[in-house]
């Protein structure tokens, strides 16, 4: 009892690291805003669940995380932002945000040998950090892209690319990503964000990227708070 009490508690605390003010334009006081209330009550309840599965850190991740939930879809995929960008930070896996989805893009310098869909030791060192994120915010869905140059024809670019995309996807579930949330395309050179037509424009279009976007349980959470 002594324990749960004191777990509780420090779901709680963890709870409290959401909490924000806003200044009322009429009175010029200061008053917690009520995505912030709204905020504290899913990470306390969550943090208390997570208390009892994982101890004292699962705590204080579920608090963040289902906290995160309630302040809002837009809140729920800020928070993930900003730990994804701490801890791939020196990684050269670039974190990109385009409205509620976040965008990791793995170059081929990081990933893959040429013609391989081996994953590199660097490539398995940024997932494992950025699968210790996404496993504390579950409730998005990923969609691992493989992408190539136009090098080659498309009966070897494209079931590259799609193995590829299936080496990371699989390596981000042995990390304890659900299987349920990954899926995989291999779009082959169809997509390249540069010119084929230089080495620096090639380098850039072989890349994997990884599309996070909130899912159903993340849009009726934040529904539900309105």
């Amino acid at each position: 009892m002594k324990t749960l009490k004191s777990l509780t508690v420090l779901a709680a605390a963890s709870a409290m690291m959401l909490a924000g003010c806003v200044t009322d334009p009429v009175t010029g006081q200061q008053k917690t805003s009520k995505t912030a209330i709204y905020g504290l009550g899913g990470a306390a309840a969550c943090g208390i669940v997570g208390a009892l599965t994982h101890g004292g850190k699962g705590a204080r991740n579920s608090a963040l995380a289902c906290g995160a939930v309630g302040a809002g879809i837009g809140g729920y995929m800020d928070y993930q932002e900003k730990k994804l960008r701490e801890s791939l930070a020196n990684t050269n896996v670039e974190v990109e945000r385009q409205g509620n989805q976040i965008k990791l893009v793995m170059p081929e310098s990081v990933t893959f040998a040429t013609n391989s869909a081996s994953l590199s030791g660097n490539a398995m060192d940024a997932l494992n950090k950025a699968a210790e994120t996404l496993v504390q915010y579950p409730d998005t869905t990923l969609t691992v892209a493989g992408h190539t140059d136009t090098t080659g024809s498309d009966a070897i670019n494209e079931p590259l690319s799609k193995r590829r995309a299936q080496a990371v996807a699989a390596y981000l579930n042995q990390r304890g990503v659900a299987a349920s949330r990954l899926s995989t395309i291999g779009y082959g050179s169809r997509q390249p964000v540069a010119s084929n037509a230089a080495a620096e424009g090639r380098a850039k279009n072989r890349r994997v990227e990884i599309l996070i976007n909130p899912d159903q349980n993340a849009v009726r959470a934040a529904q539900q708070q309105q």
